[in-house]
């Protein structure tokens, strides 16, 4: 795939933002999940870009974009690139903290976006009610805040597993990759630094106005309220479907790469 050579910046309203451009045709915007950048993709760019323009931003605060040094909103930010870059209305394809980008973009700034595709995430406006999500979200606070970086980097590696299998049941190269892009983007920040984003908020009962196409595909093995409130996504819109992936978790683009893009390109040759 691109390399780091490919890699362009552009000054938004606070530093600089990473970006990767490459391909050409009707653009495709795809939104990575949280701790790590725009290589999470490096399944998909290739596949996609033979037939559309692919911009991969390295979100705010991860990568090689600039951290926040005052409130900011992923929604605003996603809407300056694509203005700098002439380049709406987009298809947004977002995983899990993307799919939420994607999805308040398309309430915020609805002139740029052309459809929406979800992973892993329903609207900001979720959040995990089970047990061991909450048990391990204490564990990446307990660990950064005693500075354990490694320590915190298997804790992340744990919960792309999932709650019924272990890391070691990935293919190997998922959790190299994964924890490589996590430590570069942790290792940008300090412990007790002050969180900038400001989430958008009450975004349920505006999910009826979408009117764009919106996918949702989730793994199989998600937790049974995720996949429900993407279940809920894709009925409330007026024009939406959710597809399940069996047997992966909550990067179905990892784990299963040509499963993923079959629906992908599927859901964009049909637009």
């Amino acid at each position: 795939m691109n390399g780091a050579a490919d890699v362009r910046f552009f000054p938004s309203s606070d530093g600089d933002l990473a970006y990767l451009d490459t391909g050409s045709g009707d653009p495709v915007v795809l939104l990575h999940s949280g701790y790590v950048d725009h290589r999470f993709w490096h399944r998909q760019i290739p596949a996609l870009a033979a037939e559309y323009r692919v911009i991969a931003p390295d979100v705010r605060g991860h990568g090689s974009s600039a951290n926040a040094s005052r409130p900011f909103r992923w929604a605003d930010d996603l809407a300056e690139l694509l203005r700098r870059l002439d380049a709406g209305p987009a298809v947004l394809v977002g995983l899990s903290m993307g799919g939420v980008i994607a999805t308040d973009t398309v309430l915020e700034h609805p002139e740029l976006v052309r459809a929406v595709v979800t992973c892993g995430a329903a609207t900001g406006d979720f959040r995990y009610t089970d047990c061991w999500h909450k048990g391990l979200q204490d564990e990446y606070a307990r660990t950064l805040g005693a500075g354990d970086i490694e320590g915190w980097a298997d804790v992340f590696l744990r919960g792309v597993a999932g709650e019924h299998r272990a890391v070691a049941d990935l293919d190997p190269d998922i959790p190299r990759r994964l924890r490589e892009m996590a430590l570069r983007t942790i290792s940008k920040h300090t412990p007790g630094e002050p969180d900038w984003h400001v989430p958008v908020t009450g975004s349920w009962p505006r999910v009826p106005k979408i009117d764009v196409p919106v996918l949702a595909i989730n793994g199989g093995l998600e937790p049974a309220d995720l996949l429900a409130a993407a279940d809920r996504l894709a009925r409330e819109v007026p024009n939406g479907r959710a597809e399940v992936v069996e047997g992966v978790g909550h990067y179905p683009n990892l784990e299963k790469p040509e499963v993923f893009n079959a629906l992908l390109l599927d859901f964009l040759r049909a637009l």
